[in-house]
């Protein structure tokens, strides 16, 4: 069995990397000596933008971005394909797309948007890993870190749809882990709660009647403090380096305490 890689050795692709978690990730992962990355997203101006910032903080690392939409599994193939052949390899997924669809009770939900959600919140996940998992097969070893939330974990009222696609990336990150390890592939998944300071958490608070009387309940509960991007990025560059080399096939909640997910 090959020797877990150090920061200084990997290549990182982290698809959703140019706001939110994503890109709070991709500055930890150059603050750690990762040398070579690649930050992915739909949006040309917030790319540009992403790019300039982590260049800025590392002038000697190998950053660019790649334009594309993980929800066409064609799209998150060519990603993959041009990750690789950017970076000679991908070491490293971190997969955090996010996730525009609020709260809401079920029998409030027309059929259509539950079918939208389904496919808007689940299939850019499983694409992305789908789709570098030959990439990394062919390296020889990885590492696949998922962000969903503790919906997967926690039955909230508003959430049972999110719910149910939050699962299904712990679940399918659970058996891409025991499928993996044979080729060195390790696959863990984060699970926080509401995340301050992202454009989600502002919408949900903003935009939504009930899911802002939700997280309004939810939030005295981090007796801890509340969550962050910058939270959430240490424990994925963790999750990354050579000290989690044994990790595998885990759900890991970061919520300040809201629940014990």
């Amino acid at each position: 069995m090959l020797e877990p890689k150090q920061y200084d050795e990997i290549s990182a692709l982290v698809v959703g990397g140019t706001s939110g978690i994503g890109l709070a990730a991709a500055r930890h992962l150059l603050d750690a000596g990762v040398p070579r990355l690649r930050v992915g997203g739909r949006d040309a101006a917030r790319a540009e933008q992403a790019v300039a910032e982590l260049r800025g903080l590392a002038s000697d690392a190998d950053v660019g971005a790649l334009l594309f939409d993980c929800g066409e599994g064609a799209a998150a193939e060519a990603m993959a394909e041009a990750a690789a052949e950017a970076m000679g390899g991908i070491d490293l997924l971190v997969c955090s797309p996010g996730g525009n669809n609020l709260p809401e009770l079920l029998f409030r939900q027309p059929i259509d948007q539950i079918n939208r959600t389904l496919l808007q919140d689940l299939a850019p996940s499983l694409n992305a890993c789908r789709a570098v998992l030959p990439v990394m097969m062919r390296g020889a070893g990885g590492c696949i870190v998922n962000v969903a939330s503790d919906a997967a974990k926690v039955a909230t009222p508003g959430e049972s749809v999110i719910g149910a696609v939050m699962a299904g990336i712990v679940q399918f990150t659970r058996g891409l882990a025991i499928e993996g390890k044979r080729n060195g592939i390790r696959a863990n998944v984060i699970t926080p709660s509401l995340v301050e300071g992202t454009a989600l958490a502002e919408r949900l608070m903003a935009e939504g009647t009930f899911s802002k009387k939700l997280f309004e309940k939810a939030r005295p509960l981090a007796d801890l403090g509340p969550t962050t991007a910058e939270d959430l990025a240490e424990l994925i560059v963790f999750l990354a380096g050579p000290k989690a080399a044994k990790i595998t096939g885990q759900a890991i909640s970061v919520n300040g305490g809201i629940s014990a997910a």
